[in-house]
């Protein structure tokens, strides 16, 4: 059994006790969260799509902790100016665990 969820704007394929990384949550490490966004529930072959969500369907998480992402490096460069620029950048984002499917 799996389900395509929006969860902080963007949409994820998730199934029953998978861990996942996604945007920046405000919850704390240990919190149950639920979201009512769900988009599409696929039950072994049975799929339920909705317009725009499926009536009744919810996934339920856990925050298991908030990490940063591998650093990304911004690199600026105008030839025969002088100029050079480097920045550098870490993503912030939320670990969760899905718990349960209901829909």
């Amino acid at each position: 059994m799996f389900a395509i969820v929006e969860i902080a704007g963007k949409q994820y394929k998730v199934e029953n006790d998978q861990k996942l990384y996604v945007n920046k949550l405000s919850n704390e490490a240990g919190d149950s969260l639920n979201f009512d966004r769900v988009l599409l529930v696929d039950n072994n072959g049975k799929a339920k799509v909705g317009a725009p969500v499926v009536k009744g369907a919810s996934v339920s998480a856990k925050v298991l902790d908030h990490v940063k992402g591998d650093k990304v490096i911004v690199f600026k460069k105008k030839r025969r100016k002088g100029y050079r620029v480097r920045n550098g950048h870490k993503q912030d984002y939320t670990q969760i665990q899905i718990e349960s499917i209901k829909g």
